[in-house]
Formats: structure tokens, C-alpha cells, sequence
């Protein structure tokens, strides 16, 4: 494990520089935040069906959705592609790693870093001026860290797909846009999932997208009762396993059938 955690570490590190980008980011996420935060709270009170969510239970919905908007996966590693499209990924073939634990470590801090930079700023401003409640208890929050713990490694083997789908395209950028939109869709991104029809409440509970926001999202403010918790971590372990093993899968297809121009 030492050199995939020194890859992560380093990677990490490196991007841990662009503060200007996530000073923008914060900015951006507060404002949009704002929007959605206004557009349900309408919603809410001109409706006198009982919803499916508590009032503070979509309010804690949109803001960890904007918090932790920077984990998911719906854009690639950069480097990588670039690797790929120059032919320079014939270095990352030699070296004496598992090219897949490496770039699955390059993948994780991709998600973990902007994290850290714009995720407690985002909430405190929530709890301060946007109704947004504390978690439930103690122990919804200790769930709610251990699941997003989860969707971090989830998202991040995502976006190792994302990486090694461009093995097989021009300039990637067509997986990149369609993941953006199937993800903050089926994550609960955009709606939160259960205030969608009751006949797609089966398929977006089995997707793998629910894993990275829905899933968390609702052990934090109790909408999901503790002792349904583990089936939630259940959901997250087994998509994580499948989604690892079709990338290792998917690489050693890549690999034997990569070109590299001039080599």
C-alpha cells in the first residue's frame, strides 16, 4: 500500500494549491445553494400534501449536496487524459505499480481535495444563515461520516471508469458530459431522490449514484433511521466491489489493445 499512499498524498498535496478555484467554487456553490434552497422552500409552502421529507430534512439535503458538491464523479483525471491522448501513457505502463490501485489513488484525492477546501466553509455558512439543522444525533452523524467516507471511494472508482473509457474514444469528452448529467440526476443532486414518483423510487434505490449523496445525505438528518444504516453501507460496499472489479476488468481490455504512435 505505500506507493498508492504516497500517489495520494502527493496528488493530494498538488491539488490542494488551487485555492483561488475553490475560493470561485465556494462563492458559486453558496449562490446556487441559495436558489435551490429558495425554489424547494417555496415548494413546500405553497403545497398542502404531506411530503415525503420534512422541511429540515430537504434543507439538510441541499446543503450537503452543495458541501460535497466536489465528489462527484463527472469529470476525469486530467493528467491522465492528457497521458492518453499523447501517447505518454506508455510511462504509466511501466512503472512497477498496479496501474489501477495508482490511478484509483490519483482518482481519490481528486474527490477528497476540493472537499477539504470548500466543505466546512459551505456548512458553517448553512448552519449560520440557512435554517440547516445539526445532524439528528450523534450516532446519525458518526453514520452519516462513516457513508460519505463510502461515496468518496464509490465516486472516486467512478471516476476511474470515466479515466479508462477514453482508452476507447477520441477526446473523452462525450462519457464526461453524459456522467455529468446522469449523476446529478440519479445521485439526488438536482432533486433529491425521495421526492421523485414512487415508480422510479426501485431503480434510482438500486444505481450506484444513490451511494454518493442520497444515501449519506439522509443518515445525516435522521430521514433514514439507524437501523436501516447498515443496509445503506451494504449498498455502497457491493457498488464499490462491482464498480472496481468491471475497472480492472475494463483496463486489462485497454491495455491490450492500446496503440501508442511511434512505440
Amino acid at each position: 500500500m505505500r506507493p498508492y499512499l504516497a500517489v495520494l498524498s502527493a496528488r493530494f498535496r498538488t491539488l490542494l494549491q488551487y485555492r483561488v478555484a475553490a475560493v470561485a467554487g465556494f462563492a458559486t456553490q453558496i449562490c446556487w445553494g441559495f436558489i435551490r434552497f429558495m425554489t424547494f422552500e417555496a415548494f413546500y409552502r405553497s403545497t398542502d400534501a404531506v411530503p415525503p421529507m420534512t422541511y429540515e430534512e430537504m434543507v439538510a439535503y441541499v446543503w450537503l449536496g452543495q458541501a460535497l458538491l466536489g465528489m462527484l464523479p463527472w469529470n476525469p483525471d486530467a493528467e491522465v487524459r492528457d497521458m492518453i491522448r499523447s501517447g505518454a501513457v506508455a510511462y504509466e505502463l511501466a512503472r512497477p505499480v498496479d496501474l489501477y490501485g495508482y490511478w484509483y489513488a490519483r482518482a481519490v484525492a481528486l474527490r477528497l481535495a476540493p472537499l477539504m477546501l470548500r466543505t466546512l466553509p459551505v456548512l458553517v455558512l448553512a448552519w449560520l444563515f440557512f435554517d440547516m439543522p445539526l445532524p439528528a444525533d450523534p450516532e446519525a452523524a458518526f453514520a452519516w461520516l462513516a457513508a460519505t467516507v463510502l461515496a468518496i471511494a464509490v465516486s472516486a472508482a467512478m471516476t476511474t471508469l470515466i479515466t479508462l473509457s477514453m482508452l476507447w474514444s477520441v477526446s473523452g469528452e462525450g462519457i464526461s458530459n453524459l456522467m455529468t448529467i446522469v449523476v446529478m440526476v440519479c445521485s439526488g443532486m438536482i432533486i433529491p431522490l425521495p421526492l421523485f414518483p414512487d415508480w422510479a423510487q426501485p431503480v434510482l434505490n438500486t444505481l450506484p449514484f444513490r451511494a454518493l449523496m442520497d444515501g449519506p445525505f439522509r443518515l445525516y438528518s435522521g430521514h433514514i433511521p439507524l437501523d436501516e444504516a447498515m443496509a445503506v453501507f451494504a449498498h455502497q460496499v457491493i457498488w464499490l466491489a462491482l464498480l472496481i472489479r468491471l475497472g480492472r476488468f475494463l483496463l486489462r481490455r485497454g491495455v491490450h489493445r492500446l496503440v501508442v504512435k511511434g512505440g
